[in-house]
Protein backbone atom coordinates (compact mmCIF):
# COMPACT_ATOMS: atom_id res chain seq x y z
CA UNK A 1 0.00 0.00 0.00
CA UNK A 2 1.15 3.18 -0.58
CA UNK A 3 1.03 6.30 1.48
CA UNK A 4 -1.75 8.04 2.02
CA UNK A 5 -1.51 11.93 1.68
CA UNK A 6 -4.12 13.90 2.66
CA UNK A 7 -5.04 17.86 4.48
CA UNK A 8 -4.89 15.86 7.70
CA UNK A 9 -1.30 14.87 6.96
CA UNK A 10 0.55 11.74 5.70
CA UNK A 11 -0.55 7.59 6.80
CA UNK A 12 1.13 4.04 6.22
CA UNK A 13 2.08 1.09 7.48
CA UNK A 14 5.36 1.38 9.58
CA UNK A 15 8.23 0.07 7.91
CA UNK A 16 6.20 -0.50 4.53
CA UNK A 17 4.32 2.88 3.36
CA UNK A 18 5.78 4.44 6.41
CA UNK A 19 9.61 4.52 6.85
CA UNK A 20 12.46 6.48 8.21
CA UNK A 21 13.03 8.28 4.73
CA UNK A 22 9.73 9.23 4.34
CA UNK A 23 8.80 10.81 7.69
CA UNK A 24 12.15 12.95 7.79
CA UNK A 25 11.78 14.03 4.42
CA UNK A 26 7.52 14.96 5.39
CA UNK A 27 9.11 16.85 9.11
CA UNK A 28 11.99 18.50 7.01
CA UNK A 29 8.77 19.86 4.34
CA UNK A 30 6.78 21.16 7.31
CA UNK A 31 9.55 22.46 9.17
CA UNK A 32 10.58 24.38 5.68
CA UNK A 33 6.67 25.64 5.21
CA UNK A 34 6.56 26.86 8.61
CA UNK A 35 9.51 28.68 8.28
CA UNK A 36 7.64 30.42 5.03
CA UNK A 37 4.59 30.78 6.73
CA UNK A 38 6.01 32.73 9.31
CA UNK A 39 8.17 34.96 7.11
CA UNK A 40 4.55 35.78 5.39
CA UNK A 41 2.70 36.66 8.42
CA UNK A 42 5.82 38.68 9.47
CA UNK A 43 5.50 40.54 6.18
CA UNK A 44 9.35 39.85 5.83
CA UNK A 45 12.21 37.66 6.83
CA UNK A 46 11.88 36.48 10.64
CA UNK A 47 15.11 36.18 12.92
CA UNK A 48 12.67 34.22 15.24
CA UNK A 49 12.59 30.20 14.98
CA UNK A 50 9.17 28.57 14.33
CA UNK A 51 7.99 26.52 17.28
CA UNK A 52 6.34 23.51 16.44
CA UNK A 53 4.11 21.65 19.30
CA UNK A 54 4.20 17.60 19.11
CA UNK A 55 2.61 14.88 20.80
CA UNK A 56 1.72 11.43 20.03
CA UNK A 57 -1.01 8.29 21.14
CA UNK A 58 0.22 5.51 22.83
CA UNK A 59 1.08 2.93 19.58
CA UNK A 60 4.64 1.36 20.13
CA UNK A 61 6.24 3.10 17.09
CA UNK A 62 4.85 6.69 18.57
CA UNK A 63 7.86 6.84 20.69
CA UNK A 64 10.37 6.18 18.10
CA UNK A 65 8.99 8.30 15.39
CA UNK A 66 8.31 11.18 17.81
CA UNK A 67 12.79 11.18 18.47
CA UNK A 68 12.84 11.37 14.51
CA UNK A 69 10.59 13.76 13.67
CA UNK A 70 11.93 15.86 16.59
CA UNK A 71 15.10 15.81 16.14
CA UNK A 72 14.87 16.25 12.23
CA UNK A 73 12.52 19.55 13.40
CA UNK A 74 15.64 20.95 15.37
CA UNK A 75 18.26 20.15 12.87
CA UNK A 76 16.28 22.10 10.58
CA UNK A 77 16.11 25.21 13.18
CA UNK A 78 12.70 25.01 14.75
CA UNK A 79 11.95 24.81 18.59
CA UNK A 80 9.90 21.67 19.52
CA UNK A 81 7.46 21.88 22.49
CA UNK A 82 6.96 18.14 22.97
CA UNK A 83 3.70 17.18 24.93
CA UNK A 84 4.57 13.57 25.01
CA UNK A 85 1.06 11.36 24.75
CA UNK A 86 -1.47 13.53 24.18
CA UNK A 87 -4.81 13.65 22.51
CA UNK A 88 -5.40 14.78 18.96
CA UNK A 89 -7.55 17.59 20.05
CA UNK A 90 -5.03 18.27 23.08
CA UNK A 91 -2.37 19.51 20.34
CA UNK A 92 -4.61 21.63 18.70
CA UNK A 93 -5.61 23.41 21.97
CA UNK A 94 -1.59 23.67 22.91
CA UNK A 95 -0.65 24.83 19.61
CA UNK A 96 -2.44 28.32 19.86
CA UNK A 97 -1.70 28.45 23.78
CA UNK A 98 2.15 27.96 22.97
CA UNK A 99 1.77 31.17 20.42
CA UNK A 100 3.75 28.00 18.35
CA UNK A 101 3.46 28.12 14.23
CA UNK A 102 2.60 24.68 13.91
CA UNK A 103 2.24 21.24 15.37
CA UNK A 104 2.28 17.35 14.36
CA UNK A 105 0.54 14.61 15.84
CA UNK A 106 1.76 11.35 15.78
CA UNK A 107 -0.74 9.39 15.71
CA UNK A 108 -3.29 6.96 12.81
CA UNK A 109 -6.28 7.26 14.75
CA UNK A 110 -8.46 4.37 14.22
CA UNK A 111 -6.35 2.73 12.19
CA UNK A 112 -4.34 -0.76 12.90
CA UNK A 113 -1.61 -0.51 15.45
CA UNK A 114 0.97 -1.14 12.51
CA UNK A 115 -0.37 1.55 11.21
CA UNK A 116 0.67 5.26 12.24
CA UNK A 117 0.64 9.38 11.03
CA UNK A 118 1.98 12.63 11.10
CA UNK A 119 -1.12 14.84 11.84
CA UNK A 120 0.28 18.64 10.60
CA UNK A 121 -1.74 21.44 11.97
CA UNK A 122 -1.05 25.22 11.23
CA UNK A 123 -0.21 28.11 13.42
CA UNK A 124 -4.00 27.98 14.64
CA UNK A 125 -4.15 24.42 15.39
CA UNK A 126 -5.95 23.17 12.81
CA UNK A 127 -5.32 20.84 9.88
CA UNK A 128 -3.74 22.62 7.41
CA UNK A 129 -5.52 23.54 4.21
CA UNK A 130 -5.60 21.59 0.21
CA UNK A 131 -3.39 25.02 -0.61
CA UNK A 132 -0.51 24.23 2.50
CA UNK A 133 -0.16 20.79 1.37
CA UNK A 134 0.31 21.25 -1.84
CA UNK A 135 3.06 24.00 -1.48
CA UNK A 136 4.01 20.97 1.29
CA UNK A 137 4.46 18.42 -1.83
CA UNK A 138 5.85 20.73 -3.80
CA UNK A 139 8.67 21.50 -0.62
CA UNK A 140 9.45 17.53 -0.20
CA UNK A 141 9.43 16.58 -3.92
CA UNK A 142 11.96 19.38 -4.93
CA UNK A 143 13.90 18.90 -1.31
CA UNK A 144 13.51 22.94 -0.96
CA UNK A 145 14.41 22.26 2.41
CA UNK A 146 15.45 24.70 5.54
CA UNK A 147 17.93 22.85 7.83
CA UNK A 148 20.17 25.45 10.44
CA UNK A 149 23.67 25.93 10.95
CA UNK A 150 25.45 24.28 13.89
CA UNK A 151 25.01 26.86 16.17
CA UNK A 152 21.36 27.92 15.30
CA UNK A 153 19.94 24.21 15.55
CA UNK A 154 16.31 24.15 17.64
CA UNK A 155 15.60 23.69 21.46
CA UNK A 156 13.59 21.22 22.50
CA UNK A 157 11.12 21.77 25.94
CA UNK A 158 8.76 19.27 27.73
CA UNK A 159 5.27 20.22 28.42
CA UNK A 160 2.75 18.33 30.39
CA UNK A 161 0.12 20.61 31.71
CA UNK A 162 -2.07 20.74 28.81
CA UNK A 163 -4.46 17.75 29.55
CA UNK A 164 -5.21 19.56 32.47
CA UNK A 165 -5.57 23.08 30.79
CA UNK A 166 -7.98 20.80 28.32
CA UNK A 167 -10.10 19.78 30.97
CA UNK A 168 -10.40 23.03 32.55
CA UNK A 169 -11.18 24.96 29.07
CA UNK A 170 -14.32 22.22 28.60
CA UNK A 171 -15.53 22.56 32.55
CA UNK A 172 -15.33 26.09 31.77
CA UNK A 173 -18.21 26.08 29.20
CA UNK A 174 -20.89 28.20 30.45
CA UNK A 175 -23.47 25.23 29.83
CA UNK A 176 -21.66 22.81 31.50
CA UNK A 177 -22.96 22.32 35.23
CA UNK A 178 -21.13 19.86 37.56
CA UNK A 179 -23.25 19.77 40.44
CA UNK A 180 -26.28 19.06 38.13
CA UNK A 181 -24.23 16.04 37.01
CA UNK A 182 -22.95 14.63 40.18
CA UNK A 183 -26.53 14.87 41.49
CA UNK A 184 -27.00 11.91 39.00
CA UNK A 185 -24.56 9.57 40.59
CA UNK A 186 -24.03 8.03 37.63
CA UNK A 187 -21.73 4.95 36.85
CA UNK A 188 -20.22 4.83 33.95
CA UNK A 189 -17.95 2.44 31.65
CA UNK A 190 -15.44 4.15 30.29
CA UNK A 191 -13.15 2.58 27.12
CA UNK A 192 -10.13 4.21 25.92
CA UNK A 193 -8.63 1.03 23.56
CA UNK A 194 -4.99 1.74 25.48
CA UNK A 195 -4.87 4.94 23.68
CA UNK A 196 -4.24 8.51 24.31
CA UNK A 197 -7.19 8.83 26.04
CA UNK A 198 -6.57 6.49 28.87
CA UNK A 199 -5.87 8.91 31.58
CA UNK A 200 -7.36 11.87 30.27
CA UNK A 201 -10.59 10.52 29.56
CA UNK A 202 -11.19 9.06 33.40
CA UNK A 203 -10.23 12.68 35.01
CA UNK A 204 -12.58 14.26 32.69
CA UNK A 205 -15.50 11.97 34.02
CA UNK A 206 -14.29 12.57 37.53
CA UNK A 207 -13.90 15.88 37.41
CA UNK A 208 -17.24 16.23 35.55
CA UNK A 209 -18.47 14.32 38.93
CA UNK A 210 -19.36 10.96 37.37
CA UNK A 211 -19.72 9.15 40.35
CA UNK A 212 -18.69 5.43 39.55
CA UNK A 213 -16.05 5.19 36.31
CA UNK A 214 -15.54 1.43 35.37
CA UNK A 215 -12.20 1.86 33.44
CA UNK A 216 -11.85 -0.91 29.93
CA UNK A 217 -8.59 -0.58 27.94
CA UNK A 218 -7.27 2.63 30.10
CA UNK A 219 -3.63 1.31 30.52
CA UNK A 220 -2.30 3.38 27.85
CA UNK A 221 -0.30 -0.16 26.53
CA UNK A 222 -0.74 1.07 23.05
CA UNK A 223 -1.67 -2.45 22.11
CA UNK A 224 -5.19 -2.28 21.06
CA UNK A 225 -7.64 -5.41 22.44
CA UNK A 226 -9.62 -5.03 19.13
CA UNK A 227 -10.20 -3.06 16.27
CA UNK A 228 -9.81 0.23 17.96
CA UNK A 229 -12.83 2.19 15.27
CA UNK A 230 -15.55 2.63 17.67
CA UNK A 231 -18.04 1.06 15.37
CA UNK A 232 -20.94 -1.68 16.20
CA UNK A 233 -18.85 -4.87 14.45
CA UNK A 234 -16.09 -3.93 16.97
CA UNK A 235 -17.37 -3.32 20.36
CA UNK A 236 -18.65 -6.97 21.49
CA UNK A 237 -16.52 -7.20 23.92
CA UNK A 238 -17.40 -3.42 25.72
CA UNK A 239 -20.50 -4.27 25.34
CA UNK A 240 -20.46 -7.45 27.28
CA UNK A 241 -18.33 -5.69 29.88
CA UNK A 242 -20.93 -3.09 29.72
CA UNK A 243 -23.87 -5.52 31.01
CA UNK A 244 -21.64 -6.78 33.43
CA UNK A 245 -20.84 -3.70 35.22
CA UNK A 246 -23.99 -2.57 35.43
CA UNK A 247 -23.20 0.70 33.93
CA UNK A 248 -26.14 3.40 33.04
CA UNK A 249 -23.80 3.90 29.68
CA UNK A 250 -20.76 3.50 27.97
CA UNK A 251 -18.35 6.13 26.60
CA UNK A 252 -15.59 5.06 24.00
CA UNK A 253 -13.34 6.79 22.50
CA UNK A 254 -10.55 5.84 19.47
CA UNK A 255 -6.76 6.06 20.21
CA UNK A 256 -6.24 9.77 19.21
CA UNK A 257 -9.29 10.95 20.83
CA UNK A 258 -11.59 12.70 18.52
CA UNK A 259 -14.31 10.07 18.25
CA UNK A 260 -17.29 9.87 20.38
CA UNK A 261 -19.44 6.45 20.60
CA UNK A 262 -21.86 5.67 23.66
CA UNK A 263 -23.33 2.52 24.25
CA UNK A 264 -26.80 2.65 26.47
CA UNK A 265 -27.66 0.85 29.70
CA UNK A 266 -28.63 -2.26 27.36
CA UNK A 267 -25.84 -2.67 25.35
CA UNK A 268 -27.11 -0.96 22.33
CA UNK A 269 -25.41 1.41 20.42
CA UNK A 270 -26.76 5.48 20.66
CA UNK A 271 -25.66 5.42 17.62
CA UNK A 272 -22.34 7.07 16.26
CA UNK A 273 -24.13 9.63 13.94
CA UNK A 274 -25.96 10.59 16.71
CA UNK A 275 -23.97 11.67 18.93
CA UNK A 276 -23.29 15.02 17.01
CA UNK A 277 -27.21 14.78 16.48
CA UNK A 278 -27.79 15.05 20.66
CA UNK A 279 -24.97 17.59 21.29
CA UNK A 280 -26.82 19.70 19.00
CA UNK A 281 -29.94 19.94 19.91
CA UNK A 282 -28.78 20.57 23.84
CA UNK A 283 -26.12 23.05 23.10
CA UNK A 284 -28.50 24.91 20.94
CA UNK A 285 -30.80 25.89 24.01
CA UNK A 286 -27.41 27.70 25.24
CA UNK A 287 -26.55 29.24 22.31
CA UNK A 288 -28.24 29.43 18.70
CA UNK A 289 -26.84 29.89 15.43
CA UNK A 290 -26.25 27.69 12.18
CA UNK A 291 -24.84 23.62 12.17
CA UNK A 292 -22.83 21.90 9.97
CA UNK A 293 -21.94 18.11 9.20
CA UNK A 294 -21.05 16.19 5.82
CA UNK A 295 -22.51 15.65 2.78
CA UNK A 296 -22.56 11.82 4.56
CA UNK A 297 -24.03 12.35 8.15
CA UNK A 298 -27.63 11.74 8.91
CA UNK A 299 -30.45 14.07 8.27
CA UNK A 300 -31.84 14.24 12.11
CA UNK A 301 -29.40 17.46 12.19
CA UNK A 302 -31.02 19.17 9.77
CA UNK A 303 -34.42 17.91 11.42
CA UNK A 304 -32.64 19.47 15.25
CA UNK A 305 -32.18 22.57 13.01
CA UNK A 306 -35.70 23.19 11.88
CA UNK A 307 -36.52 22.42 15.48
CA UNK A 308 -34.48 24.70 16.74
CA UNK A 309 -35.45 27.21 13.48
CA UNK A 310 -31.65 27.61 12.51
CA UNK A 311 -29.72 26.85 9.13
CA UNK A 312 -27.98 23.47 8.63
CA UNK A 313 -25.03 23.06 6.35
CA UNK A 314 -23.60 20.03 4.73
CA UNK A 315 -19.93 20.16 3.65
CA UNK A 316 -17.65 17.84 1.85
CA UNK A 317 -16.45 15.14 4.02
CA UNK A 318 -13.39 15.75 5.92
CA UNK A 319 -12.61 17.62 9.56
CA UNK A 320 -10.89 19.96 7.85
CA UNK A 321 -13.33 20.80 5.17
CA UNK A 322 -16.56 20.71 8.16
CA UNK A 323 -14.32 22.95 10.40
CA UNK A 324 -14.09 25.72 6.65
CA UNK A 325 -17.79 25.56 6.53
CA UNK A 326 -18.27 26.61 10.03
CA UNK A 327 -16.20 29.36 9.80
CA UNK A 328 -17.81 31.01 6.47
CA UNK A 329 -21.63 30.46 8.43
CA UNK A 330 -21.15 31.17 11.62
CA UNK A 331 -22.31 27.93 12.49
CA UNK A 332 -21.81 27.63 16.74
CA UNK A 333 -21.44 23.57 16.67
CA UNK A 334 -20.43 20.81 13.81
CA UNK A 335 -19.03 17.90 13.27
CA UNK A 336 -19.43 14.22 11.35
CA UNK A 337 -21.71 11.49 11.58
CA UNK A 338 -18.58 9.24 13.20
CA UNK A 339 -18.72 10.90 16.52
CA UNK A 340 -16.80 13.79 15.87
CA UNK A 341 -18.06 17.22 17.63
CA UNK A 342 -16.61 20.13 16.61
CA UNK A 343 -17.24 23.41 19.19
CA UNK A 344 -15.60 26.65 17.86
CA UNK A 345 -16.76 27.74 21.38
CA UNK A 346 -13.33 25.94 22.57
CA UNK A 347 -11.41 25.48 18.69
CA UNK A 348 -12.18 24.08 15.23
CA UNK A 349 -11.18 20.64 15.64
CA UNK A 350 -13.43 17.15 16.61
CA UNK A 351 -12.70 17.03 20.20
CA UNK A 352 -14.15 13.71 22.05
CA UNK A 353 -13.74 15.58 25.60
CA UNK A 354 -15.99 18.32 24.53
CA UNK A 355 -18.44 15.82 23.36
CA UNK A 356 -18.51 13.41 26.50
CA UNK A 357 -18.99 16.91 28.91
CA UNK A 358 -22.08 18.40 26.37
CA UNK A 359 -23.68 14.96 25.75
CA UNK A 360 -23.71 13.87 29.68
CA UNK A 361 -24.89 17.68 29.98
CA UNK A 362 -27.72 16.93 27.79
CA UNK A 363 -28.94 13.45 29.47
CA UNK A 364 -28.88 14.87 32.90
CA UNK A 365 -30.68 17.73 31.67
CA UNK A 366 -33.59 15.05 30.17
CA UNK A 367 -33.05 12.74 33.41
CA UNK A 368 -33.86 15.89 35.75
CA UNK A 369 -36.93 17.17 33.66
CA UNK A 370 -38.36 13.07 33.02
CA UNK A 371 -37.57 12.30 36.86
CA UNK A 372 -35.24 9.86 35.65
CA UNK A 373 -34.79 7.14 32.82
CA UNK A 374 -32.16 5.54 31.15
CA UNK A 375 -30.22 6.29 27.93
CA UNK A 376 -32.08 4.46 25.61
CA UNK A 377 -35.45 6.38 26.63
CA UNK A 378 -33.13 9.39 25.79
CA UNK A 379 -32.32 8.62 22.41
CA UNK A 380 -36.17 7.70 21.48
CA UNK A 381 -36.81 11.64 21.91
CA UNK A 382 -34.61 11.99 18.39
CA UNK A 383 -35.29 11.33 14.94
CA UNK A 384 -34.95 7.77 14.01
CA UNK A 385 -33.00 6.90 10.65
CA UNK A 386 -31.16 3.96 9.53
CA UNK A 387 -27.90 4.24 7.24
CA UNK A 388 -26.30 1.54 4.89
CA UNK A 389 -22.86 1.98 3.86
CA UNK A 390 -21.72 -0.12 0.42
CA UNK A 391 -19.02 0.03 -1.76
CA UNK A 392 -18.25 -0.88 -5.71
CA UNK A 393 -14.93 -1.77 -6.86
CA UNK A 394 -14.20 0.16 -10.30
CA UNK A 395 -11.42 -1.02 -11.84
CA UNK A 396 -9.43 0.91 -14.57
CA UNK A 397 -12.64 3.38 -14.32
CA UNK A 398 -11.26 6.48 -15.15
CA UNK A 399 -12.10 9.89 -13.13
CA UNK A 400 -13.69 11.40 -16.64
CA UNK A 401 -15.70 8.39 -17.32
CA UNK A 402 -16.86 8.62 -13.79
CA UNK A 403 -17.95 12.23 -13.84
CA UNK A 404 -20.16 11.29 -16.71
CA UNK A 405 -21.54 8.40 -14.87
CA UNK A 406 -22.43 10.64 -11.77
CA UNK A 407 -23.86 13.49 -13.86
CA UNK A 408 -25.79 10.46 -15.73
CA UNK A 409 -27.54 8.89 -12.79
CA UNK A 410 -28.42 12.32 -11.58
CA UNK A 411 -30.18 12.96 -14.77
CA UNK A 412 -31.63 10.14 -14.34
CA UNK A 413 -33.07 10.99 -10.59
CA UNK A 414 -34.29 14.08 -11.56
CA UNK A 415 -37.03 13.98 -8.65
CA UNK A 416 -34.55 14.17 -6.43
CA UNK A 417 -32.24 17.18 -5.34
CA UNK A 418 -28.63 16.36 -6.76
CA UNK A 419 -25.61 17.78 -4.85
CA UNK A 420 -22.29 17.33 -6.72
CA UNK A 421 -19.96 19.40 -4.09
CA UNK A 422 -18.55 15.70 -3.06
CA UNK A 423 -19.17 13.06 -5.72
CA UNK A 424 -22.97 12.78 -5.88
CA UNK A 425 -25.93 13.00 -3.45
CA UNK A 426 -29.52 12.53 -4.15
CA UNK A 427 -31.68 13.51 -1.73
CA UNK A 428 -34.81 12.43 -1.59
CA UNK A 429 -37.94 13.85 0.19
CA UNK A 430 -37.78 11.18 2.92
CA UNK A 431 -34.33 9.39 2.42
CA UNK A 432 -31.07 9.99 0.41
CA UNK A 433 -27.98 8.29 -0.89
CA UNK A 434 -24.59 9.64 -1.49
CA UNK A 435 -22.21 8.32 -4.42
CA UNK A 436 -18.17 9.31 -3.24
CA UNK A 437 -15.23 8.47 -5.31
CA UNK A 438 -12.30 7.54 -2.72
CA UNK A 439 -9.43 10.00 -3.49
CA UNK A 440 -7.02 6.35 -2.87
CA UNK A 441 -8.68 3.82 -3.77
CA UNK A 442 -10.49 2.68 -7.22
CA UNK A 443 -13.77 2.84 -5.01
CA UNK A 444 -17.44 4.48 -4.90
CA UNK A 445 -18.45 4.55 -1.71
CA UNK A 446 -22.42 4.18 -0.94
CA UNK A 447 -24.37 5.90 1.87
CA UNK A 448 -27.88 5.76 1.41
CA UNK A 449 -30.49 6.90 4.62
CA UNK A 450 -33.39 5.78 5.41
CA UNK A 451 -36.53 5.89 8.10
CA UNK A 452 -36.30 1.69 7.92
CA UNK A 453 -33.04 -0.75 7.62
CA UNK A 454 -34.54 -2.25 4.78
CA UNK A 455 -35.47 1.03 2.55
CA UNK A 456 -31.92 2.66 3.40
CA UNK A 457 -30.47 -1.11 2.24
CA UNK A 458 -32.47 -1.28 -0.60
CA UNK A 459 -31.14 2.30 -1.78
CA UNK A 460 -28.10 1.85 -1.58
CA UNK A 461 -28.44 -1.63 -3.39
CA UNK A 462 -30.48 0.00 -6.56
CA UNK A 463 -27.73 2.91 -6.74
CA UNK A 464 -24.75 -0.24 -6.59
CA UNK A 465 -26.78 -1.41 -9.49
CA UNK A 466 -26.94 1.01 -11.70
CA UNK A 467 -22.69 2.01 -11.46
CA UNK A 468 -22.30 -1.46 -12.02
CA UNK A 469 -24.48 -1.36 -15.22
CA UNK A 470 -23.21 2.27 -16.09
CA UNK A 471 -19.67 0.89 -16.15
CA UNK A 472 -20.51 -1.98 -18.15
CA UNK A 473 -21.62 -0.42 -20.54
CA UNK A 474 -18.62 2.05 -20.80
CA UNK A 475 -16.30 -1.01 -21.46
CA UNK A 476 -18.77 -2.25 -23.68
CA UNK A 477 -17.99 -1.16 -27.85
CA UNK A 478 -19.78 1.88 -28.69
CA UNK A 479 -19.93 2.40 -25.11
CA UNK A 480 -19.12 6.01 -23.52
CA UNK A 481 -15.25 4.77 -23.07
CA UNK A 482 -15.45 4.50 -27.40
CA UNK A 483 -16.34 8.03 -28.03
CA UNK A 484 -13.79 9.90 -25.63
Amino acid sequence: MNLMISVSGIRGIVGESLTPKNLTAFAMAFASLMFRQREMRAGSKSEQRPKIVIGRDTRPTGNAISDLVSNTLLLCGCDVVDLGIATTPTVEIAVPAEHADGGLIITASHNPVAWNALKMLNHQGEFLNAADVDELLAIADQELFVTAHWNTIGSLSGNERYDALHIKKVLELPCIDTAAIAKEQFRVLVDCVEGAGSSIIPELCRELGIKDIVEVGCGGSGIFPRNPEPIEENLSTTIAALKKSVCDFALIVDPDVDRLALLCEDGSLFGEEYTLVACADFYLKHLRGPVVNNLSSSRALRDIATKHDVACYSAKIGEANVSEMMKEVGAVIGGEGNGGIILPELHYGRDALVGIALIVQAFTLWRSENRGGSLSMFRRNFPDYSMSKQKIELGSTSRAKLEKLLTDIAGHYHSAEANRLDGLKLDFTDSWVHLRPSNTEPIVRIYAEAPSKERAEALASELKHEIEQRVAGMEMPGGIGEHE
